[in-house]
């Protein structure tokens, strides 16, 4: 069988299948079975012991009337407004900062990256000792500008703005870097002609940087969304959901029901109406993008 034969048809089709299929079986057995196993347990009642009972749609109706469910999603909503407008801004102020050349840039970029592949599990602990209201740095430090500082964690009113900050403190890095590869993809003689007209900094950065940035705005958004609805590591590490359920979640609901109180199905139920509503957000981006592509 000649080369260009083997490149064409079932051979070649064959061929790849071969090579596929150990990863396509993995994907199979550990994702695929996973997902569909919850699908099947949300309509169930199951605790990990007993028998699995078949229960219909009643773990969906339970949960849609759960005011622990509200409550979860309406503080997910509240870190998304907190966390969102700002990671965004900062992430493209510093990539913009960073985008110039001057002594030392790549230190700089490697600095604020850090965090981003910093484990959630040691920042979590570190920003927790930050935060404390009696020997934390960060209550020190507004003590030394005469600020009495709040109790952060501690404090019903407070403790998502903690969760906040040091959310937005490590995924700042991400945004940059991915504001940054946008940037470098601006023609520069965009900037030189605008420069020869006389055009005000602010008004390229209006006219041309954000619109030709637009594509880079709608990635990072949705990334940064559907990560926000799923935010867990951080609040569970420094909060549990605490205090009196101010930063409750949903992630944090769903592993709550499914290790500690072992309602496995109505955990799988929750787990699906995120899955909707992330879907449903990410459907809408999607429109929004294609219909602000249309007319630009």
């Amino acid at each position: 069988m000649s080369a260009a034969s083997f490149s064409r048809g079932w051979p070649k089709y064959g061929a790849l299948a071969v090579l596929l299929a150990p990863s396509l079986a993995g994907m199979a057995i550990f994702v695929m079975g996973p997902i569909l196993g919850s699908l099947a347990l949300s309509f169930s009642s199951w605790d990990m012991f007993a028998d699995i009972e078949w229960i219909g749609i009643e773990n969906y109706t339970k949960a849609v009337a759960d005011p622990a469910v509200r409550t979860a999603l309406g503080n997910t909503l509240l870190f998304i407004l907190g966390y969102l407008p700002p990671v965004v801004s900062i992430g493209l102020g510093l990539a913009l900062m960073l985008n110039r050349t001057f002594p030392g840039r790549t230190l700089f970029r490697a600095i604020y990256f850090v965090p981003v592949v910093t484990s959630w599990v040691a920042v979590s602990l570190v920003w927790k000792w930050l935060l404390n209201p009696e020997f934390g740095l960060i209550n020190y430090g507004l003590s030394l500008l005469g600020v009495d500082g709040p109790g952060w964690l501690y404090d019903p009113q407070w403790a998502m703005a903690g969760i906040v900050l040091t959310s937005i403190w490590k995924d700042v890095g991400f945004i940059m870097v991915i504001y940054l590869a946008g940037l470098q993809e601006i023609p520069n003689n965009l900037y030189e002609a605008a420069e020869i007209d006389g055009i005000h900094p602010l008004q390229v950065f209006w006219r041309i940087t954000l619109p030709l940035l637009a594509p880079t705005t709608f990635f990072v958004t949705t990334i940064s969304l559907i990560n926000s609805f799923q935010v867990f590591d951080q609040v569970w590490i420094m909060t549990e959901g605490g205090p009196a359920g101010a930063t409750s979640v949903i992630m944090e609901l769903i592993y709550k029901n499914a290790f500690r109180y072992y309602q496995m199905g109505y955990a799988s139920a929750i787990s699906w109406l995120l899955f909707a509503i992330i879907f449903a957000v990410t459907i809408a981006q999607h429109l929004l993008q294609r219909r602000w592509g249309a007319t630009e």
